[in-house]
């Protein structure tokens, strides 16, 4: 879309809204293609001015079938020709009528046959399609190949029409089924003139056992639906009347199918409808084996959160029944500790993906320090920027790392004068950056992180250097001491 953009700023007098009006037509034609078994070039007039005749045709798009093999074997977009050169497209573009009468030409080994379709966009000519086919697989067509010819015809008369690509079709084309997926042939009544084998066998997976042309198709749709214990299928047989151009699933238990219905219009009258379906039944199944899988994950992790907080009821009440306070002090950094794990997992069990909201599990984990501290209401913890979402084989030893660094300042930096702890969070495309600092008494003379005895800094590095593959610098500052923690992302 952006060279078709670039293609078309540079030589033409394309409005804003014609350029988008040739972006849906590019984003829909591979049905075109597909239908008529040819490559497809979009052209654009040259020209300075609106008012000047064009110099020739620029090609800003090129689409080849996936029935077919194609005819071009190099791109063609980018080419350009003067006018003149190519008569049928400056024949379409100036009259606005299809060419289709026209001899087949030798291109290398192959006899190939052009024909021209003008599009229109609120009353005017603004490009052309060229239709590309071998004339050797033109000859003794089958049933198939002609539906798919006799579709494609209209289908093209609704460009010339300018009615095709459909008005406000939004979502419905994402993504398209594929011609060869399978496709059913309406009459003006709703009534299936021709299914191809595909959809045939896309029925037959539902348990369909009889004949689909002749038959209704919004009739068959809810037959094979209502047979289900699990039908839930109101109004299928008018949303597969053809009238409206709609995205229906139908389902049962035994099979699933994507349909999208696209009404055939010639002027003003509806004249009937084509049918792209895709056996989607596997790709449900997946779906429901990943929600299935997701569902485990987060009660897992709710599981997980749940027992971590049990050990934690169990340690709080050995600490209250010990006498010795170093013991007892031991035990409620256990508490702690699990206590930081355990927000990880509870923000995993609310997750649908996983990942850690960290930015919420440094809040609660904030709130919990203050909360803990002797001196609470004294203290303030300040926090500047945000981490976002973290996975959680970065989010649970991070959360211990941040935890252990908290409480660290506040029961050894801040315990004598310091009343502000500061906690700076950085993103970058390839790493994070955790700075804490506070403005207390700093670090005592000769301290070394790599052989201090403090057990919290211990835990600290063991999982920096393993979990988190990162870097940790503590360092005393003119304002008090900095813990600065850098990891990759």
């Amino acid at each position: 879309m952006f060279q078709l953009d670039n293609l078309l700023g540079g030589r033409t007098t394309v409005t804003f809204d014609q350029s988008h009006r040739l972006r849906e037509l590019v984003a829909d034609w591979q049905l075109l293609s597909d239908l008529s078994f040819a490559d497809l070039i979009l052209w654009v007039p040259i020209r300075k001015d609106i008012k000047l005749w064009p110099t020739g045709h620029i090609a800003v798009a090129h689409i080849r079938p996936t029935t077919s093999s194609t005819v071009f074997i190099n791109d063609v977009i980018g080419n350009e020709v003067t006018w003149g050169a190519r008569p049928n497209i400056d024949e379409a573009l100036s009259s606005g009528d299809i060419m289709r009468n026209t001899e087949p030409e030798r291109i290398g080994d192959l006899l190939i046959k052009e024909e021209t379709i003008p599009v229109f966009f609120e009353g005017q000519v603004i490009a052309v399609i060229s239709r590309h086919r071998n004339a050797e697989h033109m000859r003794s067509p089958g049933k198939l190949e002609l539906n798919y010819r006799e579709i494609a015809n209209h289908l093209y008369q609704m460009v010339s029409e300018g009615n095709f690509p459909y008005q406000s079709a939004g979502s419905l084309f994402e993504p398209v089924p594929r011609v060869g997926d399978g496709l059913i042939r309406l009459d003006v009544n709703g009534a299936i003139s021709f299914a191809s084998p595909n959809a045939k066998s896309a029925f037959s997976r539902m348990g369909w056992r009889g004949e689909l042309e002749g038959r209704n198709l919004g009739e068959v749709a809810e037959q094979v639906v209502t047979a289900s214990p699990n039908a839930h299928e109101e109004g299928v047989r008018t949303r597969l009347n053809g009238k409206t151009l709609r995205r229906v699933e139908i389902d049962n238990q035994g099979a699933t199918i994507d349909l999208l219905v696209l009404p055939l219009i010639q002027g003003a009258d509806r004249i009937g409808a084509i049918v792209l379906l895709q056996n989607v039944t596997e790709l449900r199944r997946r779906d429901r084996e990943l929600v299935t899988k997701d569902a485990t994950i987060r009660e897992i992790h709710h599981r997980v959160k749940n027992n971590l907080q049990t050990v934690s009821a169990l340690l709080r009440l050995q600490s209250r029944r010990i006498d010795d306070p170093a013991a007892a002090a031991a035990l409620d950094e256990a508490v702690r500790r699990i206590a930081s794990i355990a927000l990880v997992h509870e923000t995993l069990s609310n997750s649908t993906e996983n990942t850690v909201a960290f930015d919420e599990v440094l809040t609660s984990l904030v709130t919990h320090a203050l909360e803990l501290s002797p001196r609470m209401g004294q203290l303030s913890i300040e926090r500047v920027g945000q981490l976002g979402s973290l996975e959680s084989r970065i989010a649970t030893p991070l959360s211990l790392v941040v935890t252990e660094l908290m409480h660290n300042a506040l029961e050894h930096g801040l315990y004598e004068s310091g009343t502000r702890l500061t906690i700076k969070l950085q993103r970058y495309s390839n790493e994070g950056l955790v700075t804490i600092s506070d403005d207390g008494v700093g670090l005592p003379e000769g301290f070394d992180l790599s052989t201090s005895s403090n057990l919290g800094l211990q835990i600290v590095r063991t999982l920096i250097e393993n979990e988190l593959k990162g870097e940790l610098k503590l360092e005393s500052t003119h304002q008090g001491t900095q813990a600065k923690l850098r990891f990759p992302l």
